[in-house]
Order: structure tokens, then C-alpha cells, then sequence
């Protein structure tokens, strides 16, 4: 009434075929833990990383568009450096000339201004300017550029509570015109009024062709030669070296920005590999040995199949009993 063998034989086979279709989802999927049912511990673990870890694939992208922007930029006040340098070089050239040839110097410092106007409006990446801005809009205090913060780190601490790290570039530093300043010493690097320091100063009315005086003050986007006595021209000449100091640390503190831009993203970058690795280390299937089991079950499945066989097979000797 029961094969106690036939029973044990397809216990027997029963574990085989499960084991074998295990060792099978395994080699199909790569994973050796790829259902919570697996393991839940290390599933959990490596769904909560795989989420961090497209985090910081998105961290990596604005760090390339921030890198961009920062590009841009620095491009666009290098190229204002140069201009500045040649609008100082006409300026002491016209220090001691004639009227008539300020009027030609004039000519050749309004086209240096226009191309810098130019520059500053042209420095833009997706949509963002930072060398020709507009602080009537989306300011924190009126006359004040907000600062650009750029995503650098997607942080999890203990607690799992999250956390986001930037790194601020400070716009109100590198603007070189500001069509919503409040005053002049709010404006931009190069619609700002100067004394004849560079340093800047609140705007005082010059009378063209007199003596320098105290506290008269210049633009760098507006001046002119024409009319002007030699000593004013002078004194123009500490207005752009001002304007060219500021530039300089501009272009200085961009320069630098990017640097840490750029090794933010190289650092991004091998974090979200470690990561993956990690998760590999949780999950993944060993294929040499996923495969080498899978031939071992195969063999143990026939062998399984047979004594089953067997088993069946032993009580079809009763019937001889009854045979004549």
C-alpha cells in the first residue's frame, strides 16, 4: 500500500528540481539575491543604494551643467580682461595728444565698450547669465544678485535622513553690468562709477575739460576722451585699473569654482562606482560557480529521475506472485 522508496526518491527529486530552478534564475538574471524573498536584508540594502546611486548620477549631471555655466562665464570675462586692457591702452595715448586726436581715440574706446557689452550679453548657458544680470528680479535684497548654488553631494547619514550639498558661486562679485542696480556702487564691475582710485564710489558729475578734482567719478562702459583734460584722463586711467583688479579676481574665484566643480564630479563619479560595486557584492551571482552547480544538478536531476524509476519499478515484482 506504500513504496516508502518510491516516496523518498521523489522527495528527493522534488529538492533537485528546486535547487535547479534557483541555480537557473540565477544564471538568467545575474543576480543571486534579486527578490526580497531572497534575502530580505540584502535586498533591502541594495534597493536603498541603487536609489542612492541614481541620486548622484543626477548630482554628476548638474555638476556638468554647472561646469558649463562656470566656462562660459570665465570665458566671457577673459575676453572683457583683454578689451579693458586695450581701452587702458587708448587712454594713455590720448594722455597729452591733441583734441583732434582724442576725437579718433574716442572713436576706437566706444567700439571697446560696445564689444564689451557684447561679450557680457553673449556669456549665456542655458539661459543663465552671469556677467549681464538684472536684479529686479528674483533678489534677495534689491540691488543684491542672488548666488548660484550648484548640486554637488546627495548625503545620507545614519538616521537615513537626506541631505544635498552645493557649492556658491557668488554672481554679485563676477557681474560686469546690472541693468537693475539701485545705485552705482551696486552695479556691475563695468557700469559702476570709480574714483580715480578704482575703488568705487557714488557717482559725482565731472566737468568735461576742466582739472581733475576730488571725488570726481567715471564709468568704465561710458567714458570718454573727447573734451576731457589730460589730468581727467589721468584719473580714468585708476577707474579702469580698479575695473581690471576686480575682473582679475573674477576670473580668479570662476577659475577656481570650476577646479572644485571638476573635482566634485571626478569624485561623484567613483563614489557611484564604489557603490556599484557594493551592490554587486550583495547581489550578484557568481556565474563561474552558478554554472558548475547548474551541471552538477542536471546530473543529480537524471539520477534523481532513475531511482525514482527504481522505486516504481520494485513493486511491479508482487504481481509475479500472482502469475500462474
Amino acid at each position: 500500500m506504500t513504496n516508502a522508496s518510491a516516496l523518498t526518491a521523489l522527495q528527493s527529486l522534488s529538492a533537485t528540481n528546486k535547487s535547479l530552478e534557483m541555480t537557473q534564475a540565477r544564471i538568467s538574471t545575474g543576480y543571486r539575491v534579486s527578490e526580497a524573498s531572497d534575502n530580505a536584508a540584502y535586498w533591502s540594502i541594495a534597493t536603498t543604494m541603487r536609489s542612492d546611486n541614481q541620486a548622484l548620477s543626477t548630482v554628476s549631471d548638474a555638476l556638468g551643467l554647472g561646469a558649463s555655466k562656470v566656462d562660459t562665464a570665465y570665458t566671457g570675462v577673459n575676453k572683457a580682461i583683454d578689451t579693458v586692457n586695450a581701452i587702458k591702452v587708448k587712454l594713455v595715448a590720448a594722455d597729452g595728444a591733441s583734441p583732434a586726436d582724442k576725437e579718433k581715440y574716442d572713436i576706437e574706446i566706444k567700439a571697446l565698450q560696445g564689444q564689451l557689452k557684447s561679450y557680457a550679453d553673449a556669456a549665456a548657458f542655458s539661459g543663465a547669465n552671469w556677467l549681464s544680470t538684472d536684479t529686479t528680479s528674483g533678489t534677495s535684497a534689491a540691488g543684491t544678485f542672488d548666488d548660484v548654488k550648484i548640486v554637488s553631494s546627495f548625503n545620507r547619514d545614519s538616521t537615513g535622513k537626506i541631505s544635498l550639498g552645493t557649492i556658491d558661486i557668488n554672481v554679485q562679485n563676477i557681474k560686469l553690468y546690472d541693468a537693475g542696480k539701485t545705485d552705482e556702487t551696486d552695479a556691475g564691475i563695468l557700469d559702476g562709477t570709480r574714483d580715480n582710485t578704482g575703488a568705487r564710489a557714488a557717482a559725482q558729475a565731472v566737468t568735461a575739460g576742466a582739472a581733475a578734482a576730488s571725488g570726481d567719478t567715471y564709468t568704465v562702459s561710458t567714458l570718454s576722451v573727447t573734451g576731457y583734460s589730460d589730468s581727467q584722463i589721468t584719473d580714468m586711467l585708476g577707474t579702469v585699473e580698479g575695473a581690471l583688479k576686480d575682473m582679475t579676481t573674477a576670473a580668479t574665484n570662476l577659475g577656481a569654482s570650476k577646479g572644485r566643480i571638476d573635482g566634485q564630479k571626478t569624485f561623484t563619479q567613483n563614489l557611484m562606482d564604489s557603490i556599484d560595486r557594493g551592490i554587486g557584492q550583495l547581489v550578484d551571482a557568481d556565474m563561474n560557480k552558478e554554472s558548475t552547480r547548474l551541471q552538477a544538478l542536471q546530473v543529480q536531476q537524471q539520477l534523481g529521475v532513475q531511482a525514482l524509476s527504481i522505486a516504481n519499478g520494485a513493486s511491479q515484482s508482487i504481481l509475479s506472485l500472482f502469475r500462474g
